[in-house]
């Protein structure tokens, strides 16, 4: 962008947990700086931040075990897993700022202590989950984490697990106590509240068509609205339309988005909120996935805590359609197709044969075949107990190498004029740092100035907690304390 400071228009696209989080960030820094929000659809994080259309983990790789991959020589890497926690931990400090100061009320409304849980049966996997333990106990970020292949210990953190089992197989389990159970529908009608007071623009029912930038350097929004046509003009506008942000960038023009691609998944995930089951498992339990199955896919049993209520879910269960949002288009993949990604999509789909034979055979299977996945977990389980419900899209990205990337990709200009967000997983979990480099990227003119404001937001970014111990326990225990969560047994007792 240029190097002047007076006012720019910032446009926005997409009510979810991303721009809302863009939103605040520029708000805070540049509180003169015009911005406006624009949703498709009536309401604000009904695609991929809603709380049925994401797992609501609060991904800190405390239990996600697709993030600690064993080495051929037995070894855990463990590098994944400390960067996906030391990004939790950025978002927690900015939601940390914001109950600070006033901004969330009530942080109860979206985030509540819940356990997180590794879950394995089989001897090779329970040496797996030892070996993953080792690993990961003595870290500053993962301290508090507890290891056990005693079924009545098992029992005590997750009766569900054990309810039926007849103890002829080895089972192994990890237990942390200070997770959390987030709902980012919730959190970011907050933060788009927040925003609105202090003067942004939020439309809905307003559908981004068009996004293009003239000669003299301003981008042009454009597309349809409840009265007409709308047309809007931005010195920076932010894709943060999920699925749709692949095809608004292409119709953009810049060349960082040349040979990217898009594989849509959807999910389904099982459901129930009978008191009795609901009583007796108040966990995220996460086990291993199938062969050949995406990283997304990996299968958890889930306490949920929506509207106030809690649930039980367990998933996913995937699924495929061309649509790239859950109310998107049966033409979305095709109009995604362009000479420049062809290629790409190509080798992609000859070099992930297992993840397409594990889609087939995922569709084709039965809802008593399906029902058997939750019996691994729960072998109790009755099929009248549950009901289905379909999660939200993903749209995978195809990079222009080919490759097929299961985590999240920003994509901006040169000149930093506009950004965009692809992917999916771990997602809305790392909303902060992901807005973060967003920011670093594409208002280099500005970056410096920003720093002492940013310290205060955030303290700990581009600073490592893993790197500095002390830190780490006084920024866990400082943000537990605000946000009303459990601190890490080492940060309580620090």
């Amino acid at each position: 962008m240029d190097n002047s400071s007076g006012t720019r228009d910032i446009v926005l696209i997409g009510g979810g947990i991303m721009s809302a989080t863009l939103g605040v960030l520029l708000q805070e820094l540049e509180p003169s700086w015009r911005i406006r929000v624009l949703e498709r659809l009536d309401a604000l994080a009904e695609e991929s931040s809603g709380p049925w259309n994401n797992a609501g983990t609060g991904h800190s790789a405390l239990c996600e075990l697709n993030y600690t991959p064993q080495k051929a020589d037995g070894s855990i890497e463990i590098s994944k897993a400390v960067q996906v926690n030391e990004q939790f931990q950025v978002s927690r400090q900015l939601w940390t700022f914001l109950v600070e100061n006033g901004r969330i009320p009530d942080p109860s409304a979206f985030i509540r202590t819940t356990p997180h849980m590794s879950f394995v049966w089989g001897a090779d996997n329970v040496a797996y989950l030892k070996a993953r333990y080792e690993a990961l106990k003595d870290h500053p970020l993962f301290a508090g984490l507890e290891f056990s292949d005693d079924p009545e210990v098992i029992r005590g953190w997750a009766p569900l697990l054990l309810a039926g089992r007849d103890g002829s197989e080895p089972i192994a389990a990890t237990h942390h106590s200070a997770g959390t159970d987030v709902d980012f529908g919730t959190l970011t009608r907050l933060l788009t509240q927040t925003l609105v007071d202090k003067g942004a623009g939020l439309e809905f029912n307003t559908e981004v068509t068009d996004v293009h930038k003239t000669n003299d350097g301003v981008w042009h929004v454009m597309g349809r609205n409840r009265t007409g046509r709308f047309h809007y003009t931005a010195d920076f506008v932010f894709v943060g339309a999920g699925g749709y942000a692949l095809p608004l960038l292409q119709k953009s023009g810049i060349p960082e988005i040349r040979g990217f691609g898009g594989f849509p998944v959807s999910g389904e995930f099982l459901r129930t909120d009978k008191p009795e089951l609901v009583s007796q498992h108040l966990a995220k339990v996460y086990g291993k996935a199938a062969v050949g199955a995406p990283p997304m896919s990996v299968p958890h049993l889930d306490t949920r805590v929506v509207g106030g209520q809690r649930y039980l879910m367990f998933g996913p269960y995937a699924g495929w359609t061309p649509k790239f949002l859950k109310r998107g288009s049966l033409l979305d993949l095709f109009r995604s197709i362009r000479p420049s990604n062809i290629g790409p999509m190509l080798k992609t789909a000859i070099h992930n044969v297992p993840l397409t034979l594990y889609l087939v055979q995922q569709l084709l299977a039965s809802a008593s075949k399906k029902f058997k996945d939750l019996l691994d977990f729960y072998p109790d389980a009755k099929q009248g107990d549950w009901e289905k419900i379909t999660a939200g899209q993903r749209v995978q990205v195809i990079r222009p190498d080919g490759t097929l990337q299961f985590g999240t990709e920003v994509i901006t200009a040169a000149d930093g004029s506009i950004a965009g967000l692809l992917g999916a997983s771990p997602g809305a979990s790392t909303a902060a740092p992901i807005m973060l480099e967003v920011l670093k990227r594409c208002f280099a003119d500005r970056w410096a100035d920003w720093q002492p404001a940013l310290a205060a937001m955030v303290p700990s970014f581009g600073a490592p907690l893993a790197d500095d111990p002390a830190q780490a326990v006084a920024i866990m225990t400082r943000t537990a304390t605000a946000l009303g969560i459990v601190a890490p047994p080492s940060s309580v007792k620090a």
